[in-house]
C-alpha cells in the first residue's frame, strides 16, 4: 500500500523504496504516539505523502541546470554594487551644489514619471515655455560638475 502512494505521488522506483523505508522508521521512531491502531493506515498513508513531498521539494531546489551554471549571476557583484554606491554620491553631491531652482526642477524630472511641464511651472513659480531649457541648463551644470567644472 504505502508504495503505491509513494509512486502516486511521481516518485521513481529507489526514491519510493526510500520514503516508505523512512514511513516505516518513522512508525517505530512514533510507535508509542499511536492511541488508535484503526488509525495506524491512515497515519502511515499520511506519515508517506508528506515524505514523498519533502524529498521532492528538496530534489527540485537541488537540481541545476547545465544552463544555469553557464548563465552569469544577475545580481551585481560587490565590485559593481560599490562603483554604483560611488556614482549615486557623487551625483547627489552635484546636485547638491546646484542651485535650488535647478535641484527642485531636476527633481521633478527625475522622480515623476512623464512629468507636466504645466505642472512644474506652476509648482516652481516659472512660465510654462521656460521649463524645457531651463531644465536643459541645470541638466548641463549638472554634467559640467559630474565633470569636474564649477558650471
Amino acid at each position: 500500500m504505502l508504495w503505491h502512494v509513494a509512486r502516486s505521488q511521481g516518485l521513481d522506483r529507489e526514491t519510493s523504496q526510500d520514503v516508505v523505508q523512512t514511513a516505516w522508521l518513522s512508525l517505530v521512531r512514533d510507535l508509542r504516539q499511536i492511541r488508535n491502531p484503526v488509525a495506524l493506515a491512515g497515519w502511515l498513508i499520511t506519515t508517506t505523502k508528506r515524505e514523498c513531498w519533502r524529498v521532492r521539494d528538496r530534489r527540485r531546489a537541488e537540481v541545476v541546470t547545465a544552463d544555469e551554471l553557464d548563465r552569469p549571476d544577475p545580481a551585481p557583484g560587490p565590485e559593481e554594487l560599490a562603483g554604483l554606491d560611488d556614482q549615486k554620491r557623487r551625483l547627489w553631491d552635484a546636485v547638491a551644489r546646484l542651485d535650488q531652482r535647478c535641484r527642485e526642477l531636476l527633481r521633478y524630472v527625475a522622480f515623476v514619471p512623464r512629468p507636466d511641464y504645466a505642472m512644474i511651472a506652476e509648482a516652481l513659480g516659472m512660465k510654462h515655455g521656460s521649463v524645457g531649457p531651463t531644465r536643459a541648463r541645470c541638466l548641463d551644470k549638472l554634467h559640467g560638475q559630474l565633470r569636474g567644472g564649477t558650471s
